[in-house]
């Protein structure tokens, strides 16, 4: 069915549903979508803090995480791994190296590549940022029982797929 042939009504509730997913308004008990909506909008303001307390933009954001996450990478690594040309990623890396968060260095077994690598305090200043997060929902996953772990496990992987199969049909 077409939204657009919904009768008023059935506008005026979407557009109220969608202020609350938006806002801190109270939620309707079985009002799914607006807490995932929730959730996306909070990992936003998560991220968007965290590359203000580093003073880092968003593409220098997804670099220190995944240099933190997986260690140090070539330029053309981390440009493979974000989707970005080489040369987008030389920007990136400039800007990072000249905050003082990355260093680059010779490739230990190939003296042709850099590698580069998260400086020690930004690191550290990342991890910082993120372990309350991470904790807190160690926390709440620690207080579920098994049944509502995978209760939530189901719900989260039809949601995963739910994305995928957007990106897939959207030509990504």
């Amino acid at each position: 069915m077409d939204p657009l042939d919904d009768p008023p009504a059935a506008h005026d509730d979407r557009r109220e549903r969608e202020r609350a997913r938006r806002s801190d308004a109270p939620l309707g008990d079985d009002d799914l979508r607006a807490r995932v909506q929730r959730v996306a909008l909070r990992q936003q303001q998560f991220e968007k803090h965290v590359a203000a307390a580093l003073a880092v933009d968003a593409p220098g954001l997804e670099v220190m995480d995944h240099l933190i996450s997986t260690g140090p990478a070539t330029p053309t690594e981390l440009a493979r791994r974000l989707g970005v040309s080489t040369a987008a990623m030389t920007l990136v890396l400039h800007r990072l190296e000249n905050a003082g968060h990355i260093r680059r260095e010779r490739h230990p077994h190939d003296g042709r590549k850099l590698v580069v690598t998260p400086v020690d305090g930004s690191r550290d200043r990342a991890r910082e940022l993120v372990t309350p997060l991470i904790e807190g929902v160690e926390t709440v996953v620690q207080a579920m029982d098994a049944a509502e772990r995978a209760t939530v496990q189901r719900f989260l992987d039809r949601l995963i797929d739910a994305y995928d199969d957007a990106l897939d049909h959207s030509g990504a």
